[in-house]
């Protein structure tokens, strides 16, 4: 009996022991696997739409009604100034009319200087044009038609008004010693109307009476 009480009270006790390792190793396995807590996805944002630079008026050249010239078209007025989307990215121009022509043009207000439009002269500028046109101490190139003409023709498309100026007087003078051939006398109607409108607008006299002047220089 001694024996049979010892033995239960033994299994017992390893029951007891067996149950405690089983309790605490459940609770190191819960210790050793912390539950992470669930980070939260950050949402793009949206793109702030671009907006585009507008060119402030004092910035322009020129203004609506303003009078300018044109290389190889004269004096024209500014009618208005637009914008034109162009690949996708906005652009203003002056619209530009030429007076003589009636044509239209159009004219980037970033590219001003690089086109050649430019302001009218001065009153102050208008006695070094005429200077240019008096002096007759220069020779004529004996060269062929066709490099002459094209050395005018470069020079009206400066749009320089002193360049315009040496155009006018050697036709005048080689003129005065030959008949001019055909297309001799358009590049002189050509230099002398581009002279007569800027210089008449210049001064603010009339176009004819700045035409008689300029043509006097030759009749004396």
């Amino acid at each position: 009996m001694a024996a049979r009480a010892l033995a239960t009270k033994t299994t017992a006790k390893k029951a007891t022991s067996t149950a405690k390792t089983t309790k605490v190793a459940t609770k190191t396995s819960k210790s050793s696997a912390p539950v992470k807590p669930v980070k939260k996805i950050a949402q793009p944002k949206e793109p702030k739409a671009v907006k585009t630079p507008k060119i402030a008026k004092e910035d322009l050249a020129f203004r609506v009604g303003d009078v300018a010239v044109y290389p190889a078209h004269g004096v024209g007025q500014i009618k208005s100034i637009e914008t034109r989307e162009i690949s996708g990215t906005k652009h203003q121009f002056f619209v530009m009319q030429i007076l003589d022509s009636g044509m239209k043009i159009m004219v980037p207000t970033k590219n001003v200087n690089a086109v050649g439009l430019r302001c009218i002269i001065s009153k102050d500028e208008v006695e070094a044009v005429h200077e240019i046109i008096k002096e007759k101490d220069v020779t004529l190139d004996n060269q062929t038609w066709n490099r002459r003409y094209r050395e005018y023709m470069d020079k009206i498309k400066t749009g320089s008004i002193y360049e315009i100026a040496e155009v006018y007087r050697d036709l005048m003078m080689l003129k005065q010693e030959k008949d001019l051939s055909f297309g001799e006398r358009r590049l002189l109607d050509s230099a002398r109307s581009l002279l007569v409108k800027e210089l008449a607008f210049a001064e603010g006299r009339d176009e004819d009476e700045v035409d008689i002047e300029l043509q006097n220089f030759f009749d004396n």
